[in-house]
Protein backbone atom coordinates (compact mmCIF):
# COMPACT_ATOMS: atom_id res chain seq x y z
CA UNK A 1 0.00 0.00 0.00
CA UNK A 2 3.06 2.22 0.24
CA UNK A 3 1.68 3.49 -3.16
CA UNK A 4 -0.56 5.68 -1.84
CA UNK A 5 1.67 8.55 -0.71
CA UNK A 6 3.35 8.74 -3.63
CA UNK A 7 0.25 8.64 -5.72
CA UNK A 8 -0.91 11.72 -3.70
CA UNK A 9 3.01 13.58 -4.05
CA UNK A 10 2.08 13.55 -7.34
CA UNK A 11 -1.28 15.19 -7.60
CA UNK A 12 -1.49 18.50 -9.04
CA UNK A 13 -3.62 20.99 -11.50
CA UNK A 14 -3.69 20.47 -14.91
CA UNK A 15 -2.52 23.70 -15.53
CA UNK A 16 1.03 22.89 -13.00
CA UNK A 17 0.99 19.43 -14.75
CA UNK A 18 1.62 20.79 -18.56
CA UNK A 19 4.05 22.86 -17.38
CA UNK A 20 6.35 19.91 -18.45
CA UNK A 21 5.64 20.20 -22.37
CA UNK A 22 8.50 22.15 -23.68
CA UNK A 23 9.10 23.68 -27.05
CA UNK A 24 9.65 21.23 -29.74
CA UNK A 25 8.06 18.35 -28.05
CA UNK A 26 6.17 15.40 -29.56
CA UNK A 27 2.44 14.35 -27.26
CA UNK A 28 0.52 11.68 -27.37
CA UNK A 29 -2.92 12.14 -27.00
CA UNK A 30 -5.58 9.39 -25.48
CA UNK A 31 -7.64 9.19 -28.19
CA UNK A 32 -11.36 8.69 -28.65
CA UNK A 33 -13.65 8.00 -26.08
CA UNK A 34 -11.21 8.61 -23.72
CA UNK A 35 -9.79 11.87 -24.69
CA UNK A 36 -8.26 13.86 -22.05
CA UNK A 37 -9.81 16.93 -22.32
CA UNK A 38 -8.94 18.44 -19.07
CA UNK A 39 -5.41 18.48 -20.07
CA UNK A 40 -5.37 19.59 -23.48
CA UNK A 41 -7.51 22.41 -22.43
CA UNK A 42 -4.48 23.57 -20.40
CA UNK A 43 -2.33 22.76 -23.25
CA UNK A 44 -3.95 24.88 -25.44
CA UNK A 45 -4.32 27.64 -23.01
CA UNK A 46 -0.30 27.47 -22.97
CA UNK A 47 -0.10 27.63 -26.74
CA UNK A 48 1.13 31.12 -27.01
CA UNK A 49 4.60 30.61 -25.28
CA UNK A 50 5.13 27.73 -26.98
CA UNK A 51 6.47 26.81 -30.61
CA UNK A 52 6.57 23.68 -32.77
CA UNK A 53 5.01 21.46 -30.37
CA UNK A 54 3.70 18.38 -32.49
CA UNK A 55 0.26 16.28 -31.04
CA UNK A 56 -0.20 12.61 -32.14
CA UNK A 57 -3.77 10.98 -31.87
CA UNK A 58 -5.88 8.90 -34.24
CA UNK A 59 -9.57 9.82 -34.08
CA UNK A 60 -10.36 11.96 -30.99
CA UNK A 61 -14.01 13.42 -30.39
CA UNK A 62 -14.93 17.15 -29.15
CA UNK A 63 -12.58 20.29 -29.19
CA UNK A 64 -8.94 20.06 -31.20
CA UNK A 65 -7.97 23.56 -30.62
CA UNK A 66 -4.44 22.72 -31.64
CA UNK A 67 -5.25 22.71 -35.33
CA UNK A 68 -6.55 26.28 -35.07
CA UNK A 69 -5.34 28.96 -37.15
CA UNK A 70 -4.12 30.99 -34.32
CA UNK A 71 -2.02 28.10 -33.30
CA UNK A 72 0.28 27.81 -36.53
CA UNK A 73 3.56 27.70 -35.40
CA UNK A 74 3.10 26.62 -31.66
CA UNK A 75 1.17 23.27 -32.87
CA UNK A 76 1.32 21.02 -35.47
CA UNK A 77 -1.02 18.40 -35.42
CA UNK A 78 -0.45 14.61 -36.77
CA UNK A 79 -3.26 12.75 -37.43
CA UNK A 80 -2.64 8.43 -37.96
CA UNK A 81 -6.78 8.38 -38.18
CA UNK A 82 -8.36 11.77 -39.67
CA UNK A 83 -11.04 12.29 -37.33
CA UNK A 84 -13.69 14.76 -38.18
CA UNK A 85 -12.50 17.48 -35.76
CA UNK A 86 -9.52 17.71 -37.95
CA UNK A 87 -10.49 16.97 -41.31
CA UNK A 88 -10.21 20.41 -42.66
CA UNK A 89 -7.65 20.85 -40.93
CA UNK A 90 -5.62 18.50 -42.59
CA UNK A 91 -6.82 19.44 -46.18
CA UNK A 92 -6.28 23.13 -45.58
CA UNK A 93 -2.28 22.15 -44.69
CA UNK A 94 -2.54 23.63 -41.35
CA UNK A 95 -1.81 19.77 -39.63
CA UNK A 96 -0.44 16.44 -41.01
CA UNK A 97 -1.36 12.59 -41.32
CA UNK A 98 0.70 9.56 -41.62
CA UNK A 99 -0.88 6.69 -43.68
CA UNK A 100 -0.59 3.47 -41.46
CA UNK A 101 -2.16 0.72 -40.76
CA UNK A 102 -3.78 0.32 -37.25
CA UNK A 103 -1.51 -2.47 -36.21
CA UNK A 104 1.93 -0.65 -37.16
CA UNK A 105 1.14 2.18 -35.20
CA UNK A 106 2.97 1.48 -31.79
CA UNK A 107 5.87 0.15 -33.44
CA UNK A 108 6.40 4.11 -34.91
CA UNK A 109 6.55 4.99 -31.32
CA UNK A 110 8.90 1.46 -30.21
CA UNK A 111 11.45 2.69 -33.16
CA UNK A 112 11.26 5.71 -32.49
CA UNK A 113 10.62 7.00 -35.65
CA UNK A 114 7.67 9.32 -33.64
CA UNK A 115 9.67 9.62 -30.03
CA UNK A 116 6.73 10.17 -27.40
CA UNK A 117 8.18 13.03 -24.78
CA UNK A 118 5.04 13.23 -23.19
CA UNK A 119 1.63 11.07 -23.00
CA UNK A 120 -1.61 12.55 -21.88
CA UNK A 121 -3.97 9.96 -20.76
CA UNK A 122 -7.24 9.18 -19.30
CA UNK A 123 -7.39 6.82 -16.31
CA UNK A 124 -9.27 5.16 -13.87
CA UNK A 125 -8.33 5.65 -9.98
CA UNK A 126 -6.02 2.75 -9.10
CA UNK A 127 -7.03 -0.49 -7.66
CA UNK A 128 -5.88 -1.30 -4.24
CA UNK A 129 -2.67 -2.60 -5.83
CA UNK A 130 -1.91 0.55 -7.32
CA UNK A 131 -2.87 -0.17 -10.71
CA UNK A 132 -5.33 1.98 -13.22
CA UNK A 133 -6.81 0.60 -16.13
CA UNK A 134 -7.13 2.77 -19.39
CA UNK A 135 -10.81 2.52 -19.38
CA UNK A 136 -12.79 3.00 -22.64
CA UNK A 137 -9.32 2.39 -25.09
CA UNK A 138 -6.59 0.65 -24.55
CA UNK A 139 -5.42 0.78 -28.75
CA UNK A 140 -2.00 2.21 -28.64
CA UNK A 141 -1.97 3.90 -25.84
CA UNK A 142 -0.22 1.01 -24.28
CA UNK A 143 3.18 1.60 -26.72
CA UNK A 144 2.83 5.61 -26.17
CA UNK A 145 3.36 4.91 -22.51
CA UNK A 146 6.02 2.67 -22.86
CA UNK A 147 8.13 5.28 -24.74
CA UNK A 148 7.26 8.53 -22.95
CA UNK A 149 9.37 10.21 -20.96
CA UNK A 150 6.91 11.94 -19.46
CA UNK A 151 3.36 10.68 -18.31
CA UNK A 152 0.10 12.98 -17.20
CA UNK A 153 -2.63 11.14 -16.22
CA UNK A 154 -6.14 12.42 -15.51
CA UNK A 155 -7.85 10.33 -13.22
CA UNK A 156 -11.63 9.61 -13.46
CA UNK A 157 -13.79 7.55 -10.87
CA UNK A 158 -16.08 7.76 -14.07
CA UNK A 159 -13.61 5.74 -16.02
CA UNK A 160 -14.67 2.14 -16.27
CA UNK A 161 -12.13 -0.50 -15.43
CA UNK A 162 -11.52 -3.17 -18.61
CA UNK A 163 -9.76 -6.71 -17.93
CA UNK A 164 -7.15 -7.34 -20.18
CA UNK A 165 -3.77 -5.76 -21.02
CA UNK A 166 -5.31 -2.28 -19.91
CA UNK A 167 -3.64 -1.35 -16.68
CA UNK A 168 -0.97 0.81 -15.91
CA UNK A 169 0.91 1.70 -12.43
CA UNK A 170 0.68 4.75 -10.29
CA UNK A 171 4.47 4.62 -10.07
CA UNK A 172 5.06 4.49 -13.96
CA UNK A 173 2.68 8.10 -14.27
CA UNK A 174 4.66 10.89 -13.81
CA UNK A 175 1.81 14.10 -12.79
CA UNK A 176 -1.52 13.30 -11.77
CA UNK A 177 -4.84 15.53 -12.15
CA UNK A 178 -7.67 13.95 -10.36
CA UNK A 179 -11.14 15.29 -11.86
CA UNK A 180 -14.89 13.95 -11.81
CA UNK A 181 -16.48 14.39 -14.88
CA UNK A 182 -18.18 11.76 -17.54
CA UNK A 183 -16.67 10.29 -20.22
CA UNK A 184 -16.98 12.04 -23.55
CA UNK A 185 -19.41 10.21 -25.55
CA UNK A 186 -19.35 9.67 -29.30
CA UNK A 187 -21.89 10.74 -31.22
CA UNK A 188 -24.30 7.78 -32.51
CA UNK A 189 -25.90 7.27 -36.05
CA UNK A 190 -28.71 9.05 -36.01
CA UNK A 191 -32.51 7.20 -36.49
CA UNK A 192 -33.21 6.41 -40.42
CA UNK A 193 -36.76 8.43 -41.05
CA UNK A 194 -36.35 8.03 -44.64
CA UNK A 195 -38.27 4.93 -45.79
CA UNK A 196 -36.31 4.69 -48.92
CA UNK A 197 -33.16 5.25 -47.08
CA UNK A 198 -34.06 2.73 -44.14
CA UNK A 199 -34.93 -0.06 -46.49
CA UNK A 200 -31.41 0.03 -48.10
CA UNK A 201 -29.48 -0.40 -44.99
CA UNK A 202 -32.46 -3.45 -43.68
CA UNK A 203 -31.06 -4.89 -47.53
CA UNK A 204 -27.33 -4.41 -46.90
CA UNK A 205 -27.63 -5.97 -43.80
CA UNK A 206 -29.58 -8.88 -44.49
CA UNK A 207 -27.57 -9.93 -47.34
CA UNK A 208 -24.03 -9.74 -45.40
CA UNK A 209 -25.97 -11.57 -42.07
CA UNK A 210 -26.79 -14.53 -44.69
CA UNK A 211 -22.65 -14.77 -45.38
CA UNK A 212 -22.75 -15.06 -41.32
CA UNK A 213 -22.57 -18.66 -39.81
CA UNK A 214 -23.17 -20.14 -36.73
CA UNK A 215 -20.29 -19.76 -34.30
CA UNK A 216 -18.34 -16.87 -36.59
CA UNK A 217 -16.29 -14.75 -34.96
CA UNK A 218 -17.20 -10.82 -35.87
CA UNK A 219 -15.42 -7.78 -36.14
CA UNK A 220 -17.63 -4.61 -36.90
CA UNK A 221 -17.40 -0.86 -36.21
CA UNK A 222 -20.28 1.38 -35.76
CA UNK A 223 -22.58 3.08 -37.71
CA UNK A 224 -25.72 2.47 -40.08
CA UNK A 225 -24.11 -0.68 -41.53
CA UNK A 226 -22.92 -2.30 -38.83
CA UNK A 227 -26.81 -1.48 -37.15
CA UNK A 228 -28.37 -3.15 -39.47
CA UNK A 229 -26.27 -6.36 -39.11
CA UNK A 230 -26.67 -6.95 -35.75
CA UNK A 231 -30.57 -6.11 -36.40
CA UNK A 232 -30.29 -9.61 -38.73
CA UNK A 233 -28.57 -11.85 -36.30
CA UNK A 234 -30.96 -12.54 -33.81
CA UNK A 235 -31.01 -15.89 -34.38
CA UNK A 236 -27.58 -17.36 -34.93
CA UNK A 237 -25.63 -19.14 -32.43
CA UNK A 238 -22.94 -18.92 -30.28
CA UNK A 239 -21.08 -15.74 -32.01
CA UNK A 240 -17.80 -14.41 -30.69
CA UNK A 241 -16.27 -10.62 -30.95
CA UNK A 242 -12.89 -9.60 -32.22
CA UNK A 243 -12.66 -6.39 -33.40
CA UNK A 244 -10.57 -3.29 -33.14
CA UNK A 245 -13.88 -1.64 -31.50
CA UNK A 246 -17.36 -2.32 -30.42
CA UNK A 247 -20.13 0.02 -29.75
CA UNK A 248 -23.78 0.12 -28.05
CA UNK A 249 -25.29 -2.23 -30.56
CA UNK A 250 -23.42 -5.71 -29.26
CA UNK A 251 -25.41 -5.57 -26.03
CA UNK A 252 -28.63 -7.24 -26.24
CA UNK A 253 -26.59 -9.99 -28.95
CA UNK A 254 -24.71 -10.88 -25.47
CA UNK A 255 -27.79 -10.28 -23.24
CA UNK A 256 -30.16 -13.11 -25.81
CA UNK A 257 -27.06 -15.05 -25.89
CA UNK A 258 -26.42 -14.97 -29.51
CA UNK A 259 -22.83 -13.86 -28.74
CA UNK A 260 -21.42 -16.45 -26.65
CA UNK A 261 -17.55 -16.17 -27.59
CA UNK A 262 -17.78 -20.33 -26.57
CA UNK A 263 -16.96 -21.70 -29.88
CA UNK A 264 -14.08 -19.07 -30.54
CA UNK A 265 -10.61 -20.57 -31.44
CA UNK A 266 -8.17 -17.73 -29.82
CA UNK A 267 -9.53 -16.45 -26.54
CA UNK A 268 -12.80 -18.27 -25.84
CA UNK A 269 -15.05 -16.96 -23.67
CA UNK A 270 -14.07 -13.28 -24.30
CA UNK A 271 -15.18 -10.32 -26.39
CA UNK A 272 -11.82 -9.12 -27.49
CA UNK A 273 -11.56 -4.95 -28.73
CA UNK A 274 -8.67 -2.28 -28.40
CA UNK A 275 -11.32 0.26 -27.56
CA UNK A 276 -15.33 1.51 -27.64
CA UNK A 277 -16.91 3.99 -29.27
CA UNK A 278 -20.15 5.16 -27.68
CA UNK A 279 -22.20 6.07 -24.62
CA UNK A 280 -22.89 5.23 -21.15
CA UNK A 281 -24.81 2.14 -21.93
CA UNK A 282 -21.38 0.54 -23.89
CA UNK A 283 -19.47 2.06 -20.74
CA UNK A 284 -21.46 0.29 -18.26
CA UNK A 285 -21.51 -2.58 -20.16
CA UNK A 286 -17.38 -2.73 -20.49
CA UNK A 287 -16.83 -2.48 -16.64
CA UNK A 288 -15.18 -4.94 -14.82
CA UNK A 289 -16.78 -7.48 -17.30
CA UNK A 290 -15.13 -10.32 -17.22
CA UNK A 291 -16.77 -11.27 -20.66
CA UNK A 292 -14.87 -8.20 -22.07
CA UNK A 293 -11.05 -7.77 -22.59
CA UNK A 294 -9.22 -5.29 -24.22
CA UNK A 295 -5.59 -5.77 -26.12
CA UNK A 296 -3.15 -3.38 -27.54
CA UNK A 297 -3.85 -2.26 -31.21
CA UNK A 298 -0.64 -4.03 -32.47
CA UNK A 299 -2.50 -7.29 -31.10
CA UNK A 300 -5.82 -7.38 -31.78
CA UNK A 301 -5.21 -5.88 -35.12
CA UNK A 302 -2.32 -7.91 -36.26
CA UNK A 303 -3.88 -10.09 -39.04
CA UNK A 304 -1.47 -12.82 -37.75
CA UNK A 305 -3.41 -12.52 -34.38
CA UNK A 306 -7.17 -12.27 -36.32
CA UNK A 307 -6.43 -15.04 -38.40
CA UNK A 308 -6.14 -17.48 -35.53
CA UNK A 309 -10.25 -17.00 -35.44
CA UNK A 310 -12.21 -19.71 -37.40
CA UNK A 311 -14.56 -18.29 -39.24
CA UNK A 312 -13.72 -14.64 -38.72
CA UNK A 313 -16.00 -12.49 -40.87
CA UNK A 314 -14.61 -8.75 -41.04
CA UNK A 315 -17.18 -6.21 -42.16
CA UNK A 316 -15.92 -2.85 -43.29
CA UNK A 317 -17.26 0.07 -45.40
CA UNK A 318 -15.57 1.82 -48.18
CA UNK A 319 -16.70 5.29 -50.08
CA UNK A 320 -16.44 3.90 -53.36
CA UNK A 321 -15.20 0.52 -55.24
CA UNK A 322 -13.96 0.57 -58.70
CA UNK A 323 -15.11 -2.50 -61.15
CA UNK A 324 -12.03 -4.40 -60.56
CA UNK A 325 -12.73 -4.58 -57.35
CA UNK A 326 -10.30 -1.64 -55.47
CA UNK A 327 -11.57 -0.15 -52.46
CA UNK A 328 -10.91 3.86 -51.54
CA UNK A 329 -12.11 4.43 -47.81
CA UNK A 330 -9.71 6.90 -46.72
CA UNK A 331 -10.14 9.79 -49.61
CA UNK A 332 -12.17 11.21 -51.48
CA UNK A 333 -10.32 12.23 -54.90
CA UNK A 334 -6.88 13.99 -53.39
CA UNK A 335 -8.52 15.38 -50.52
CA UNK A 336 -8.24 13.13 -47.47
CA UNK A 337 -11.10 11.40 -45.53
CA UNK A 338 -10.31 9.33 -42.76
CA UNK A 339 -6.87 6.84 -42.63
CA UNK A 340 -6.11 3.04 -43.06
CA UNK A 341 -7.84 2.17 -39.98
CA UNK A 342 -7.93 -1.72 -39.07
CA UNK A 343 -9.42 -2.18 -42.66
CA UNK A 344 -6.81 -3.73 -44.35
CA UNK A 345 -5.90 -5.39 -41.05
CA UNK A 346 -9.53 -7.31 -40.89
CA UNK A 347 -9.79 -7.81 -44.40
CA UNK A 348 -6.39 -9.48 -44.54
CA UNK A 349 -7.03 -11.69 -41.63
CA UNK A 350 -9.74 -13.11 -42.19
CA UNK A 351 -8.84 -13.75 -45.82
CA UNK A 352 -6.32 -16.07 -43.98
CA UNK A 353 -8.80 -17.40 -41.47
CA UNK A 354 -10.22 -21.04 -41.96
CA UNK A 355 -13.54 -20.34 -42.98
CA UNK A 356 -12.78 -16.87 -42.71
CA UNK A 357 -15.12 -13.95 -44.91
CA UNK A 358 -14.09 -10.71 -45.34
CA UNK A 359 -16.59 -8.37 -46.42
CA UNK A 360 -16.71 -4.40 -48.22
CA UNK A 361 -20.23 -2.78 -47.56
CA UNK A 362 -21.57 0.12 -48.71
CA UNK A 363 -24.74 1.61 -50.64
CA UNK A 364 -24.80 1.77 -53.88
CA UNK A 365 -24.79 5.17 -54.53
CA UNK A 366 -24.22 8.79 -52.78
CA UNK A 367 -26.12 11.95 -52.44
CA UNK A 368 -29.93 10.57 -52.84
CA UNK A 369 -29.10 8.33 -55.40
CA UNK A 370 -27.43 10.28 -58.05
CA UNK A 371 -23.85 9.53 -57.83
CA UNK A 372 -22.77 5.30 -58.24
CA UNK A 373 -20.70 4.22 -55.53
CA UNK A 374 -19.50 1.63 -57.69
CA UNK A 375 -17.31 3.44 -60.00
CA UNK A 376 -15.47 2.61 -63.33
CA UNK A 377 -12.47 4.04 -62.24
CA UNK A 378 -11.22 5.67 -58.81
CA UNK A 379 -11.30 9.65 -58.35
CA UNK A 380 -8.19 10.87 -59.84
CA UNK A 381 -6.09 11.39 -56.51
CA UNK A 382 -7.90 8.94 -54.58
CA UNK A 383 -6.29 6.10 -52.66
CA UNK A 384 -6.73 2.26 -53.02
CA UNK A 385 -7.56 1.13 -49.47
CA UNK A 386 -8.10 -2.69 -50.36
CA UNK A 387 -6.47 -3.98 -53.55
CA UNK A 388 -8.00 -6.16 -55.74
CA UNK A 389 -6.40 -9.49 -54.10
CA UNK A 390 -7.71 -8.55 -51.14
CA UNK A 391 -11.31 -8.38 -51.54
CA UNK A 392 -13.29 -11.80 -51.52
CA UNK A 393 -17.02 -10.19 -50.90
CA UNK A 394 -18.79 -6.47 -52.27
CA UNK A 395 -21.90 -6.08 -50.77
CA UNK A 396 -24.25 -3.18 -51.63
CA UNK A 397 -28.43 -3.32 -51.39
CA UNK A 398 -28.25 -5.17 -54.87
CA UNK A 399 -26.80 -8.44 -53.58
CA UNK A 400 -23.43 -9.94 -52.81
CA UNK A 401 -20.31 -9.92 -55.29
CA UNK A 402 -17.95 -12.81 -54.72
CA UNK A 403 -14.74 -11.98 -56.20
CA UNK A 404 -11.95 -14.27 -54.81
CA UNK A 405 -10.39 -16.48 -57.52
CA UNK A 406 -12.78 -14.47 -60.11
CA UNK A 407 -10.74 -13.15 -63.94
CA UNK A 408 -11.19 -9.59 -64.54
CA UNK A 409 -14.16 -10.48 -66.37
CA UNK A 410 -16.37 -12.06 -63.40
CA UNK A 411 -15.15 -9.48 -60.99
CA UNK A 412 -16.57 -6.67 -63.62
CA UNK A 413 -19.71 -8.70 -63.96
CA UNK A 414 -20.37 -9.84 -60.41
CA UNK A 415 -19.66 -5.77 -59.20
CA UNK A 416 -22.04 -4.13 -61.94
CA UNK A 417 -24.78 -6.69 -60.83
CA UNK A 418 -24.84 -5.00 -57.53
CA UNK A 419 -24.57 -1.14 -59.07
CA UNK A 420 -27.63 0.49 -59.22
CA UNK A 421 -29.39 -0.21 -61.86
CA UNK A 422 -29.64 3.07 -63.30
CA UNK A 423 -26.04 3.14 -63.33
CA UNK A 424 -25.48 -0.31 -64.86
CA UNK A 425 -25.52 0.57 -68.47
CA UNK A 426 -22.58 3.16 -67.91
CA UNK A 427 -20.37 0.85 -66.38
CA UNK A 428 -21.14 -2.24 -68.60
CA UNK A 429 -19.99 0.74 -71.78
CA UNK A 430 -17.07 1.30 -69.71
CA UNK A 431 -16.16 -2.10 -69.38
CA UNK A 432 -16.61 -3.20 -73.14
CA UNK A 433 -14.71 -0.18 -73.86
CA UNK A 434 -11.55 -1.44 -71.78
CA UNK A 435 -12.64 -5.01 -72.83
CA UNK A 436 -13.12 -5.65 -69.20
CA UNK A 437 -16.05 -7.96 -70.97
Amino acid sequence: MQWHSRYKNKCTSAEEAVKVIKSGDNVYVHPGCAIPEVLLRAMIARGPELRDVTVHHILTIGEAGYVSEEMQGHFRHNALFIGSNVRKAVNDGLADTTLIYLHEVASLFELGIIPIDVALIHVSPPDKHGYCSFGVGVEMTTAACEKAKTIIAQVNPRMPRVHGYSFIHVDKIHHIVEIDEPIREFPQVDPITDPREAEMYRNIGAYIADLIEDESTLQMGIGSIPDAVLSFIGNKRDLGIHTEMFSDGVIPLVENGVITNMKKTLHRGKMVASFVLGGKQIFDFIDDNPLVEFHPSHYVNDPCTIAKNRKMVAINSALMVDITGQVCADSIGPKFYSGFGGQVDFIRGASHSEGGKPIIALPATAKNWTVSRIVPHLLPGAGVTTNRADVHYVVTEYGVASLFGKTIRQRVQELINIAHPDFRDELRSYAKKNHYI
